[in-house]
């Protein structure tokens, strides 16, 4: 029996994360907030459905959705950053939460970030303790509690270090930037190609209930990576005040699974 997977979210991730599973023999549903995107998604060979997530409803057919679904993937990330009234992402997640568990949903992929971890300085790994300094993270460490204190399902989270590929890297908004801080801090970055692959890795293994920093083992400092980015796109060169002596965060991952099942295959560039 072909294995049905959803994907709450079919953006810069979700999007080319279901047209590779579709492309693995996997049969694929996916939502998107914009009734203009759903011919894409179609094109792509997902099954489209419109549907939007707010604090106090779910708006669209999500019955419908969840609908023989075994797997679900959620890739909607809180957007708590610029003007206007914030809407609370522990209250979506908490709807959504009670759909799912009207359905026939058994396993959870719960997209998360390493902004759990704040700023706090030297190695952090999934053993360390979250201690968030942002609205975005502390209602993230909510949301992975309310799926991981649920025994009736078997969620992974995933939390992935800034995300790079395809439209987005950092060095487009850093080039030519003077006097930034920080610039011994090392990067904590993972490519769009190694986020569909430790997904996909998740799935084809079953290995549910787990927590995983999802981050690319190489840390240069953010001086040398930048400029080096900078350079390889000939675009003006950031420039970093010097700092000496001061410990920044590094993420890492002490994932078993990680380590035994799955090998980066992208640098970060």
């Amino acid at each position: 029996m072909t294995t049905k997977i959803g994907i709450i979210g079919c953006g810069w991730l979700g999007l080319p994360l279901a047209a590779s599973l579709i492309g693995k023999g996997y049969v694929v549903k996916g939502t998107t907030t914009s009734k203009d995107k759903l011919q894409l998604l179609k094109k792509n060979g997902i099954e489209p459905f419109s549907i939007t997530l707010t604090e106090n409803n779910i708006q669209g057919p999500i019955e419908d959705f969840l609908r023989t679904i075994t797997t679900l993937i959620i890739d909607i990330p809180p957007k708590l950053r610029g003007k206007g009234p914030k809407e609370s992402y522990i209250a979506k997640i908490q709807l959504l939460h009670e759909a799912i568990k009207k359905s026939s949903v058994q396993n959870i992929i719960f997209a998360s970030s390493t902004a759990v971890y704040g700023d706090v300085k030297g190695m952090v790994n999934e053993k360390s303790l979250p201690v968030p300094n942002t609205s975005s993270g502390k209602q993230l460490v909510q949301c992975e509690q309310l799926f991981k204190n649920d025994s009736s399902l078997k969620t992974t989270i995933i939390r992935f270090g800034g995300l790079i590929g395809p439209g987005r890297h950092p060095i487009t908004m850093l080039a030519g930037k003077q006097n930034l801080n920080g610039g011994t801090a090392p990067v904590n970055l993972i490519h769009l190609d190694d986020c569909i692959g430790i997904i996909e890795t998740i799935i084809k293994t079953d290995h549910f209930g787990d927590t995983i920093n999802a981050v690319y083992p190489e840390h240069p400092t953010k001086q040398d990576y930048y400029t080096q980015e900078a350079i390889k796109r000939n675009l003006p060169l950031p420039h970093y005040t010097q700092t000496f002596g001061k410990t920044y965060k590094k993420v890492k991952s002490c994932s078993i699974f990680l380590i035994n099942n799955y090998d980066f295959l992208t640098t970060i560039n």
